[in-house]
């Protein structure tokens, strides 16, 4: 990075300091620059956004207030538009497209759009606004609410959760909630890309994560990962992995090795990886470790995860793996 007071060297440091939201303050890993020359600290946009993220992150997870993932996903649950949503919440749909795009709600609307992630509860705020919809409509938002108030595929989404892991945004998880269409996504991704083995593959999703934690404040994948001896993992990865063969996205390639046999990850011919599913950030993030790991071997990416600070202070006891190591990631390497 270049200095804009003198043009010469600026280096990224890193040290906890307080900043204030809704008066109230919230410590932070703030990160800026120093000019070299005239040791001027200095900030650009996407540290701006990594610092204030840290804020918004703390001040949601203290009140409840539902990240813009949750809250496109709980109006997706009753098939709503923006429009239709902000109406039966009573709140602008300026607001509420604003709340979905990532402004912090206020706790009080925060928590009606918690609130009504709960079918009974929904379906006392559409019998008071009832008169506001055509009869199809409404025929249509019941059957949803009857749906899911009957418990169809409960027993799946229970379990789902309890392999994916944490169910509420927070510092495990890189405040997202899991969405396996998504998680399955990422692992075609690599395996579109890079079609590597077993123990890469877990490397390739734990450094896309953390890096894009690293920008952003957020995960992509919503994973909690736990350090191992070979490294950073997903919990349950087996699960997850045959789950995306399951969906019949990709297939395992068998190598026999003599002492053990090699599982590759190939993309079935039928797969088609779904962008829409991930941000623009997101998709550069992945691409990113593909540009720097993609071609690197095995024992290479494994011994450049035991570097990282998420790994070496967290494997003596098999930890779960708090993102803000993410801040802290050596790997991919890039010009700041």
């Amino acid at each position: 990075m270049k200095s804009p007071f003198t043009g010469g060297e600026a280096t990224l440091h890193k040290e906890m300091r307080t900043m204030d939201f809704r008066k109230e303050t919230f410590h932070v890993l703030f990160q800026f620059y120093m000019c070299e020359d005239s040791k001027e600290q200095f900030t650009d946009e996407q540290l701006d956004e990594v610092n204030i993220n840290q804020v918004y992150n703390q001040y949601r997870a203290k009140y409840g207030i539902p990240f813009p993932d949750e809250i496109k996903a709980i109006r997706e649950q009753y098939g709503l538009s923006a429009n239709k949503m902000a109406e039966i919440l009573g709140l602008g749909i300026n607001v509420y497209r604003n709340y979905e795009a990532g402004e912090v709600p206020s706790v009080s609307n925060g928590r009606l759009i918690q609130m009504v992630k709960d079918p009974k509860e929904f379906k006392q705020l559409i019998d008071f606004s009832k008169n506001e919809f055509k009869e199809d409509e409404l025929q249509k938002i019941n059957k949803k609410i009857n749906h899911t108030l009957e418990g169809w595929n409960e027993f799946d989404k229970i379990y789902e959760e309890l392999m994916l892991g944490e169910k509420r945004p927070g510092l495990f998880n890189g405040y997202r909630i899991p969405r396996l269409e998504k998680i399955n996504n990422m692992v075609l991704f690599f395996a579109q890309k890079v079609k590597p083995f077993k123990t890469k593959m877990n490397k390739l999703l734990f450094y896309a994560d953390f890096f894009h934690f690293k920008t952003t404040c957020y995960s992509i994948s919503g994973l909690t990962y736990q350090a191992i001896q070979k490294g950073p993992v997903p919990k349950n990865y087996d699960w997850i992995f045959d789950n995306t063969m399951e969906k019949k996205m990709v297939t395992i390639k068998l190598h026999d090795y003599g002492d053990y046999m090699g599982e590759q990850f190939v993309a079935t011919e039928e797969s088609v990886f779904d962008e829409e599913l991930f941000t623009a950030t997101e998709i550069e993030a992945m691409q990113a470790v593909v540009n720097y790991f993609g071609a690197a071997t095995v024992n290479i990416i494994v011994n450049k995860s035991h570097e990282e600070n998420a790994w070496v202070e967290n494997v003596e006891d098999f930890n779960a793996i708090n993102y803000n190591y993410g801040f802290d990631l050596k790997y991919p390497e890039i010009n700041n």
